[in-house]
């Protein structure tokens, strides 16, 4: 009898070192799950518009419409299973929608010109709006490259998100910073189109609009640094915490 308990208690370890292998195999990857929703809830209406316009040859209207399925199909379901509202997909539904309003803008020079800086404009407001209301849109796509795929910093990253961390406080301030820094990034760039559309020629607009389109992002990025290193080092720091073990 002895040698059979010993023998067993021998197997089970082998045994449940291959199990506990094969269920870390199955973890999901923190990068590809912060990475996941970005993907469905901003490059596919994205890409689904350009396929179905440029490609297909759909009107505008009709190319934002059925684009737009993806976006409102996400928002409904996060509403219905988690009582939560979706705000990547919402964003996307909302610029969907502003463009769908804005297709109607044609004929002026002038007004095409503004109507691209409404699209911005109506991204900024849903930005700012995010950050007043404390769930700062522009978090999802800050994680991958704060937490670099690393497990440990993407469980830091959670614990912080969700106010379980002791530089929960410090962060979430970080995360309306970098959300308000965006926004009002975007917000300029929409006042500087819109501006520009009816006092300078069409001809410096045509290009001007991609300056300002450019500066908006890089002085964004720039700026945004402001936020980001606190945000680092609140990782960094939570995810080396002993009680993070």
């Amino acid at each position: 009898m002895s040698q059979t308990l010993s023998a067993a208690a021998t197997v089970a370890p082998a045994e449940a070192a291959p199990a506990a292998a094969k269920h870390a195999k199955k973890a999901p990857n923190p990068l590809v799950s912060a990475l996941r929703p970005l993907a469905l809830d901003v490059a596919a209406p994205m890409a689904g518009y350009y396929l179905l316009h440029s490609v297909c040859g759909l009107s505008e209207f009709a190319a934002l419409a059925w684009s737009s399925a993806v976006p409102a199909g996400r928002t409904v379901l996060g509403l219905l299973r988690e009582r939560k509202l979706n705000l990547w997909a919402s964003l996307m539904l909302a610029v969907n929608l502003a463009g769908l309003a804005l297709t109607f803008v044609t004929g002026d020079a002038r007004l095409m010109i503004a109507k691209d800086g409404g699209l911005s404009g109506t991204v900024a407001l849903a930005i700012l709006v995010s950050a007043l209301l404390r769930r700062p849109v522009m978090t999802p796509m800050l994680m991958p490259f704060v937490t670099k795929g690393n497990r440990d910093r993407a469980a830091a990253w959670q614990r912080l998100v969700e106010g379980r961390a002791a530089g929960s406080r410090a962060f979430r301030r970080c995360e309306r910073l970098f959300s308000a820094i965006w926004g009002t990034a975007l917000l300029a760039e929409c006042v500087a189109r819109v501006v520009g559309a009816f006092t300078l020629p069409v001809a410096t607009m045509a290009w001007l609009s991609t300056v300002f389109l450019i500066g908006a992002i890089v002085g964004g990025s720039m700026l945004g640094q402001i936020a980001v290193e606190p945000m680092e080092k609140l990782v960094r720091a939570e995810a080396d915490a002993p009680t993070a073990a």
